[in-house]
């Protein structure tokens, strides 16, 4: 009868511990997450005054083309933050009502355009975290930490929505490695892994940051560039090939073979009007690659 006062004493001790401890937590860190739209998960900190739009120049950079260069401010000042619209062309919204500057409440909803939602929150080093690893989940490849095919063709329908509007330069780079399947065979399975991964990782390492690099399938893989031109793009083609038949591929001290056969396509070049049509540019440029003799470039239109 003792040990099990006993142990429920400990119990309620543990809970009131526990309680303690969650309390003592400070959510005090101001951000904004995208819960709609086309960078949706992405999570930004509110820290002193930050612009929201699709410009170079904004900390919290859109890349919803329904929104203007610099759409919206967040001000925090004096332990509050408040959100201003700038001016935009298609307004800001706080809970579905239009506002020219407002204080934000945990929970708010800020919706800026026509399709991006943001919503507001305080949380800390936790929730930011777990926020973080919900977002690479849900639109990353868990092996090569590149895009995910449906954020890739959800990015490419806006991609060239906008580049058919402003009749601005778009290209798509598609590219596979050589005889894979001969790697998996001859060195294993983990070797393979190992070389796409380290691909990807080198990749990610030069593209810029408005361009999307995405796995689009086992082996191959998809760059999406505004203002690339189709002779800029088949030049970036040609030092992507270069750099991956130079680099060094070595699994468990064993050199490995590695080649990519790459296809190029680009707005205007490609004369366009919808993502799946671009995307069969490029892949006719790939597979005239491979019809070639693997390891170089090809370009859509191109003898």
């Amino acid at each position: 009868m003792t040990d099990e006062w006993d142990d429920e004493a400990t119990v309620v001790g543990n809970k009131e511990v526990a309680r303690k401890l969650l309390s003592a937590v400070t959510r005090d860190r101001a951000y904004v997450i995208v819960i709609a739209g086309p960078n949706v998960g992405e999570m930004f900190k509110v820290d002193g005054t930050a612009d929201i739009g699709r410009g170079q120049s904004v900390k919290i950079r859109l890349t919803d083309t329904e929104i203007s260069r610099r759409h919206a401010r967040l001000i925090t000042k004096g332990g509050k933050v408040y959100v201003e619209d700038l001016g935009s062309t298609n307004g800001t919204f706080v809970n579905g009502q239009p506002v020219s500057t407002r204080e934000l409440v945990d929970g708010d909803k800020i919706q800026v355009g026509t399709t991006t939602i943001l919503k507001f929150s305080h949380g800390d080093d936790l929730d930011e975290e777990f926020q973080r690893r919900m977002y690479d989940a849900a639109l990353r490849d868990g092996l090569t930490g590149a895009y995910n095919k449906k954020y890739f063709r959800e990015r490419l329908d806006a991609e060239l929505a906008f580049s058919l509007r402003h009749r601005a330069p778009l290209s798509l780079v598609l590219f596979d490695l050589d005889h894979f399947k001969r790697i998996n065979d001859t060195y294993g399975h983990p070797a393979g892994d190992y070389v796409l991964k380290t691909l990807a990782e080198g990749i990610l390492a030069s593209v810029r940051r408005e361009d999307v690099f995405a796995r689009y399938g086992g082996e191959e893989f998809a760059i999406l560039s505004r203002g690339l031109s189709t002779r800029d793009a088949a030049l970036f083609g040609e030092r992507l090939r270069a750099w991956v038949q130079s680099y060094p591929f070595v699994f468990e001290d064993q050199r490995l073979p590695v080649t990519i056969s790459v296809g190029v396509a680009a707005v205007p070049d490609a004369d366009v009007s919808e993502s799946e049509a671009l995307v069969r540019c490029a892949d006719e440029a790939l597979y005239a690659a491979k019809r070639g003799g693997r390891n170089q470039v090809r370009s859509h239109g191109a003898p």
